[in-house]
């Protein structure tokens, strides 16, 4: 049962943390994609593939994209058609509902050890194809009746970097005596939003199931003249989707997605640079190798490619009161390897490194978010992508406030909604994708 310390309510966390970050030790080393144990280079096509055929493979993709005006460009994506799982525990102690949360070491963590769901794992790690250690806890969420179920949908990850992937975000209550394992802790919800305040601690997989999370009305805040009291009558909008749901689907319509599967070693523009594939202009990301050490995960050792950003990217949700609610601006996003041609993503989503180039035009608000006074930004944090693919990927997530005079008729493509319509479309697949949903869960901390 967790501990009740009220004067320093997060330190036996972070005593905990620190313990089993030194309580192992981990190694990760970069290693030429032609080296990699267990992996190898397709001699004819130069895609990247592990030995079994299972996991993921890195491949070519040329795609061609209508979303206002017609873009073609080819670029690597990581290819895992199996569906992983990102599951939540939640128990109550003493009437106050806790999740249990993992301490798991990926190797493209740039702090190594992140606060990870119950289970997070690949369909080809639960089902042992690794023949390693089983994975702790993935009963309840594979053997019917194990709980009560609070979410469960098919979410997306990043489309810029993977074609078509999706896990299962699921949320499972439970009344049973559950095992505290090495490297599990129970957190509160408030715990859990105060760690969301902090840079690199809570997961990717961990915020995209968050967001999913049920959490209380907060109506003691809904007469507040103030930001949380906008966004508490935002929360308690009312629950017809019907014109968001119309409006995006005629932006989705207007769209097309032509994608073909080229050879890695044929992608204009991108070559081998001494064991990496690289962009000759250097822009995007890099496909590099890591060899890795770590005692504690269900093999100890192994090896694998990951996709490493050029830069820290910025993901943002401009927010402005209406009649003293406030929304939130989405934007409808296509992406190389977007499942259903368009979900919602944030009002900017991009790392600005890759638009510095004197013909490169700015992604549109970029500027207006990143100049906002502070006492308009509401939420600021960076926050890693996931690890088990992405090498030191991290996004600053912002949270900012519109000035009073910013418009509220945007181009096509843009559309305004209420925390409770996020709320109601995050439990479904395919809407938020999840820069989105990891928006969201940092959103509910400021509640």
């Amino acid at each position: 049962m967790p501990d009740d310390n009220t004067v320093d309510p997060l330190g036996r966390f972070h005593r905990w943390f620190g313990q089993r970050a030194r309580a192992t030790d981990y190694a990760v080393r970069e290693t030429p994609l032609g080296a990699l144990d267990g992996w190898r280079v397709d001699r004819s096509t130069g895609d990247i593939v592990h030995r079994t055929g299972r996991f993921y493979t890195v491949e070519g993709l040329r795609v061609t994209a209508l979303d206002g005006t017609e873009r073609s460009w080819s670029q690597p994506i990581i290819r895992q058609p199996e569906i992983g799982i990102l599951g939540l525990l939640v128990k109550e102690f003493d009437g106050v509902p806790h999740l249990l949360m993992q301490a798991k070491m990926e190797p493209g963590n740039i702090n190594t050890l992140q606060l990870s769901p119950t289970v997070q794992a690949t369909h080809s790690n639960y089902t042992r194809v690794h023949q390693g250690n089983p994975v702790p806890y993935v009963e309840y969420f594979t053997v019917p009746g194990r709980g009560r179920p609070l979410a469960d949908a098919l979410q997306s990850e990043q489309g810029s970097w993977f074609l078509g992937k999706r896990n299962r975000n699921i949320i499972v209550e439970t009344t049973e005596e559950v095992p505290l394992l090495d490297g599990f802790h129970w957190l509160s919800l408030a715990e859990l939003d105060a760690l969301l305040r902090l840079d690199n601690v809570v997961n990717m997989d961990s915020r995209s199931v968050l967001a999913a999370y049920p959490a209380p009305p907060r109506a003691a805040v809904a007469d507040e003249d103030s930001f949380r009291g906008a966004l508490a009558r935002s929360a308690a909008a009312p629950a017809d989707r019907t014109d968001l749901l119309s409006r995006f689907t005629a932006a989705k319509a207007a769209r097309s997605l032509t994608r073909e599967r080229v050879p890695l070693n044929d992608l204009p523009g991108w070559h081998d640079d001494s064991g990496r594939v690289v962009r000759e202009d250097g822009r995007y990301f890099a496909i590099l190798g890591v060899d890795v050490e770590a005692a504690d995960r269900e093999v100890p050792r192994w090896s694998q490619p990951l996709l490493a950003p050029v830069g820290r990217g910025v993901i943002a949700l401009l927010t402005r009161r209406v009649d003293g609610v406030l929304h939130l601006l989405l934007r409808a996003r296509t992406e190389a390897g977007t499942f259903d041609v368009a979900e919602l993503g944030p009002t900017v989503q991009c790392v600005p490194e890759n638009y510095q180039e004197p013909e490169a035009s700015q992604p549109p608000f970029l500027d207006y978010v990143l100049s906002l006074p502070q006492d308009q930004v509401r939420f600021d944090a960076v926050h890693s992508e996931e690890g088990g693919r992405f090498y030191h990927a991290e996004n600053r997530y912002l949270v900012v406030e519109a000035d009073d005079d910013f418009p509220l008729e945007l181009p096509d493509g843009y559309l305004w909604a209420t925390l409770r319509d996020m709320t109601e479309l995050v439990r479904h697949s395919h809407y938020l994708n999840v820069e989105a949903r990891c928006l969201l869960a940092c959103l509910n901390t400021l509640r």
